[in-house]
Parts: structure tokens; sequence; C-alpha cells
């Protein structure tokens, strides 16, 4: 073999191993894109169970929300219900009248009552 046709081997070996060197770093590129892509693609996936997660958490909890509204509600209306009833509010048929002669007569008969006891003594 001769020495021009050693140079021309040497140097195709050494394009040879450049090439190679620029194809590994290529591949350590191409190959931490995919691994990022991957990463990536797991965070996002990750993230949006999590989020549905919470979203299927707060239906939950707004329907025990609602339902405890509810009660709640219902209770207060019973109870300003019953306040009105004993008030005379409910609009029941008897008039403001009627019932202030009501009250009146209540009190004429408590009058009477406290006026005997006190001649009794």
């Amino acid at each position: 073999m001769s020495t021009t046709e050693t140079i021309k081997g040497k140097i195709n070996e050494a394009e040879e191993f450049a090439r190679k060197i620029w194809l590994a770093g290529l591949g350590a590129y191409g190959k931490s894109v995919e691994e990022a892509q991957g990463r990536y693609d797991k965070l996002s996936e990750e993230a949006t169970k999590v989020f549905e997660e919470l979203v299927s958490k707060g239906e939950s909890l707004e329907g025990d929300a609602k339902d405890k509204f509810k009660a709640t509600t219902s209770d207060v209306e019973a109870k300003v219900a019953d306040v009105r009833k004993k008030l005379g509010l409910d609009g029941s048929a008897e008039s403001a009248d009627e019932r202030i002669d009501a009250l009146s007569a209540k009190i004429d008969a408590l009058t009477e009552a406290v006026a005997k006891l006190a001649q009794d003594k």
C-alpha cells in the first residue's frame, strides 16, 4: 500500500469518525427532546387527571352544599312561619281590629282579676 493510499484511508477513517461524532450528537439531542416531550406529556396527563379529580370532588361537594342549604332554608322558613303565626301575621282571616279587640278583652279580664285580688287582701 502506498503512502497516498494510507493517507486517503486515514482521511476516510477520520471523516467517518467525525460523521459518527456528529450523528451521536444529533442522536443525543433527539433523545433529550423525546425524553423532555415524554415528561411534558406525562405531566400534562397528570395535571389533567388531577384537574378532573378536583372537578369531580367539587361537583360532589356542590351537591352536598346545595342539599344542606335547602334543608337550612326549609328550617328557617318553617321557623319564620311559626313566629308569624304566633304573632298573628300569618294572613289568617282574623283582621287586625279583631285581634286588637281580643287582646283588649284579655287585658280587661286581667285587670279585673288583679283588682279582685287586691280587694281580697
